[in-house]
């Protein structure tokens, strides 16, 4: 059995993926869970699935110490701890499923150590993709994407010589705002934003798809995995969310992956590429769905769109910046009292003021850090 390493295990991405791996007991087993504050709910996985180890932010490490006292399972808390944590022997695949850039060193310690490397979140590769890139390469570690666009064009290449892609179409739902005028969008609160009409996330990523940044940052991770330009990474607007992404072929043929809105199927695939193991999961009844939707998005509402086409036009550090300036813009929005449309404003703001090299990994952490401190602190 491949022992999985979970790094954030009580969100979203963490406790679906729990569930694929009860569905398949006989080919893996829970190495270790990592939670940074749901301290309660890790003390209800470990007792369930029985880790080798957990961590635990320090702030919380004596209260799972004592909760966990006598089950044998090792309590680890600390940043370097965690870092190091995929290198552990008994584990073998990771999956990397923490919101913002803090993801980018435990996700390195993965790769350098040829883990099956299964990531939910966009940011590393977005902020340090050549980086990312680079360190794969070296070690022969496979990046195995877990969110379901990329998922889907994954699957939709197996089998395909990379000089045979035209293009990959990435589809968004629209989010709440689809439908909405500009100003509507512009103007939009906390309540409103995180309505999302088809998919259960967590509020960092809703709100990333009401402001179809989330797309953005997909388009910039797209470029990276697949080694593709800008120009040739479509967005199309799906509302139904049944079509998970497109490519198109030099032949003209496309090919697209479809499926019910369940993040329970790209983990698994990723978990188990390049096989499918049998998942207990419904398909769409297609005589009953009706007509599949596609639109051009308004890149004047979702101007994150063109945002995120210039800074991979840029390079260098521009998406790092765009990337934290919207990290710390989203936590603003969440704790109440600004309109959706001044995230993008403060992303803006940041990439206009910025100017400089930052290749390095310690660089980039510090070129994030300082961003989010800049945009956190701002009185307007």
């Amino acid at each position: 059995m491949a022992g999985v390493l979970i790094i954030g295990s009580t969100g979203s991405i963490g406790e679906n993926t729990l569930k694929v791996l009860e569905q398949h007991a006989e080919e893996f087993s829970v190495a270790g869970l990592s939670a940074h504050s749901r301290w309660q709910r890790l003390v209800e996985q470990a007792l369930a699935y029985k880790p080798q180890f957990v961590h635990i932010s320090e702030e919380h490490f004596d209260r799972v110490k004592e909760a966990l006292s006598g089950s044998g399972i090792e309590v680890l808390c600390g940043w370097r701890e965690l870092v190091e944590a995929p290198a552990r022997p008994e584990v073998e695949v990771l999956v990397s499923a923490i919101v913002g850039v803090r993801g980018l060193e435990p996700l390195l310690t993965g790769i350098r150590h040829k883990r099956r490397v299964c990531f939910a979140n966009k940011e590393p590769l977005v902020s340090a993709g050549e980086l990312v890139m680079r360190e794969a390469a070296a070690s022969g570690c496979i990046l195995l994407p877990i969110d379901s666009e990329h998922s889907a064009i994954l699957q939709c290449i197996q089998g395909e010589a990379h000089e045979d892609l035209r293009r990959v179409i990435l589809t968004a739902s629209g989010g709440p705002f689809r439908l909405a005028s500009r100003v509507e969008f512009l103007g939009a609160g906390l309540e409103q934003a995180l309505k999302h009409p088809t998919w259960s996330m967590g509020a960092k990523i809703t709100i990333d798809s009401a402001t179809m940044m989330n797309k953005g940052l997909e388009i910039i991770e797209a470029c990276w995995l697949y080694r593709l330009p800008e120009i040739s990474v479509g967005v199309l607007l799906h509302p139904q969310s049944i079509v998970h992404s497109m490519v198109e072929f030099r032949d003209g043929s496309v090919k697209a992956q479809l499926g019910l809105p369940d993040m329970r199927i790209p983990i698994q695939y990723a978990l188990s590429w390049p096989r499918r193991l049998e998942l207990e999961m419904p398909v769409p009844d297609w005589a009953a769905m009706g007509a599949l939707e596609f639109a051009e998005p308004d890149t004047d509402k979702f101007r994150s769109l063109t945002i995120a086409r210039e800074c991979s036009r840029l390079g260098g550090a521009y998406a790092c910046v765009m990337n934290a300036a919207n990290e710390a813009a989203v936590a603003r929005f969440l704790e109440g009292g600004m309109p959706l449309g001044r995230i993008l404003e403060l992303v803006e703001d940041e990439l206009a003021a910025y100017s400089g090299q930052h290749k390095s990994l310690e660089e980039l952490i510090e070129l994030s850090e300082d961003i989010q401190h800049r945009v956190r602190s701002r009185t307007s």
